[in-house]
Formats: structure tokens, C-alpha cells, sequence
């Protein structure tokens, strides 16, 4: 039975290392698509969102510090490198920030929030980290993720019909 707690923790680990990785791209995504929409009130709510998706990865930190395992810090550069590389795909504009840009922007922080929705049920559940770590409020961890879904939704739908609306007349409202 030893080798099969030391299969699961190799590949615990290894899952732990390559979601940080991600979790740190998410984080730099929502501080630039932050930035790029600073006194607005999407800016507002991306402010709210990159806050908690900062927490949530000190969390997962935390997290793999008391598990005893340790970050890959190739695998968190790459995950820095690859959201730089993002900045350079075509948006329609040879230079600038564009309606595609926020589109996609918000596109893949959703798609992240419900990754990390997923991640903590996967360790509180499958992983049995609720368990091992009855301290961790993995249910509240799921709660902010879906907070944070909630918050952008609307913008993203926005944001997409702005972009992609063959009508400018066409218009959601996101209140």
C-alpha cells in the first residue's frame, strides 16, 4: 500500500504545481484587464475580482506549504510568460486595447473562476483535502468562486455583444 499513497502524493503534487501555474496566469490576467479598464465600472468589479483571485492563490499556497509541497517556480514563470505571450494575439487593432480585447479578456477569466470553482472541489472532495484539512473552508472557496463568476457575467455578455454584434443597436443590459 506504501506505493500507492506515494503515486497519489506524486500526482497530487504535480496536479497542485500545474494548477498554481494557472492560478497565477488567472492573477495576471485580472490585474492587466484591471488596468486596461481602470474608472469604469467594470474596472470596478475587476479590482474586486483580482483581489480575491490574489487571495485565492496565497490559499492555494498555504495550502501546498502544509501539504509540504513545494511550488514549481518554471512551471509559475511559464505561467507568467504564457499571459505575456496573450497580449500580443490579433485584436483587430494594430496597437490598442479593442472590444475584442475585453471580450476576450473576461472570456478567460471566466473560464478560469470555473476552473478554480472545479480545483477546489476536486480537492475538497476527490483529493480529500476537506478531510486532511478540516480548517480549510473549501465550501466558501467555491462560494467566492461563484461570487466572482456573478460579478463578471455581466460584463462578459456585454462585452461579446459589443464585439461581436452585427447590429450596434443591440444592447444587454447588465444591471
Amino acid at each position: 500500500m506504501g506505493g500507492y499513497h506515494t503515486a497519489v502524493d506524486k500526482y497530487l503534487s504535480i496536479y497542485l504545481r500545474d494548477q498554481l501555474a494557472l492560478g497565477v496566469s488567472w492573477r495576471e490576467l485580472a490585474r492587466r484587464a484591471r488596468g486596461n479598464n481602470r474608472g469604469t465600472p467594470l474596472g470596478e468589479a475587476l479590482t474586486e475580482v483580482s483581489v480575491g483571485i490574489a487571495e485565492d492563490v496565497q490559499t492555494f499556497q498555504t495550502i501546498m506549504r502544509r501539504l509540504g509541497i513545494r511550488p514549481n517556480p518554471v512551471k509559475i514563470g511559464l505561467g507568467v510568460v504564457a499571459e505575456r505571450i496573450g497580449r500580443l494575439k490579433l485584436n483587430g487593432r494594430l496597437a490598442g486595447y479593442s472590444a475584442l480585447s475585453r471580450f476576450l479578456e473576461l472570456e478567460i477569466l471566466t473560464m478560469g473562476i470555473d476552473s478554480k470553482k472545479q480545483l477546489w472541489v476536486t480537492l475538497r472532495d476527490l483529493a480529500g483535502l476537506g478531510a486532511r484539512l478540516p480548517d480549510v473552508d473549501f465550501d466558501g472557496l467555491i462560494d467566492r468562486a461563484q461570487q466572482q463568476r456573478d460579478t463578471l457575467e455581466p460584463f462578459r455578455i456585454r462585452a461579446g455583444t459589443n464585439a461581436f454584434a452585427t447590429r450596434p443597436s443591440v444592447h444587454i443590459d447588465s444591471r
